[in-house]
């Protein structure tokens, strides 16, 4: 097998794990209940904790979460080109926000996103992190926590010893999570978002 293979099955395997719609899924198994039928409507960890209670929300932020670390520490590591592990740490992101498994929908890619900037960009990510905490507690709204999160990311990248690609990945990837807000933010600037 030549090497250069081991390029596109480390992104098809980053791609199906991030697509593992793993809220839905739960639901479907464990509860009979369709997720995307619910609450907001969203596949991700909020409306998963919101349609479903607490242990299957943590369970499906934790599985979020790795699904986006793996790829960028383990896939990442079949093939020793430079840009693998941002690479395959979009293909995972997409993969969550496009899912092979829901006719290429999906979440809002935060919880996968953390996962891959834990693996690609600690410190930033642990400054976002914090943020996202902050806000959270202040406002009791996750959407307006991740907003900000993805905002702290673009600015925290450059405060410390990051690639330069790895920067303007994570700056691809805030937009790319404020954008698909959208709707939250409009609903934010009316006083009607959700509240935990």
């Amino acid at each position: 097998m030549s090497a250069t293979i081991l390029i596109p099955i480390a992104l098809a395997l980053s791609y199906v794990l991030g697509s593992v719609p793993t809220g839905l899924w739960l639901g479907l198994k464990f509860r009979g209940i369709d997720i995307r039928k619910e609450g907001s409507g969203n596949i991700g960890a909020t409306n998963t904790m919101r349609s479903l209670g607490k242990v299957y929300g943590i369970i499906a932020l934790a599985f979020d979460v790795f699904k986006g670390w793996l790829p960028v520490v383990l896939f990442a590591r079949l093939h020793s080109w430079e840009y693998l592990p941002v690479a395959c740490g979009m293909a995972a992101i997409l993969g969550h926000t496009f899912s092979i498994f829901l006719w290429f929908r999906g979440g809002k890619g935060v919880a996968t996103s953390t996962g891959v900037f834990l693996g690609l960009a600690p410190m930033p990510m642990v400054l976002a992190a914090a943020v996202f905490v902050a806000v959270l507690a202040a406002t009791r709204m996750v959407s307006a926590g991740s907003v900000a999160a993805a905002a702290t990311m673009s600015v925290a990248v450059f405060l410390f010893e990051i690639p330069w690609p790895v920067r303007w990945f994570t700056l691809a990837v805030a937009a790319l999570i404020i954008v698909r807000h959208h709707g939250n933010i409009r609903r934010m600037l009316r006083h009607e978002e959700n509240k935990l």
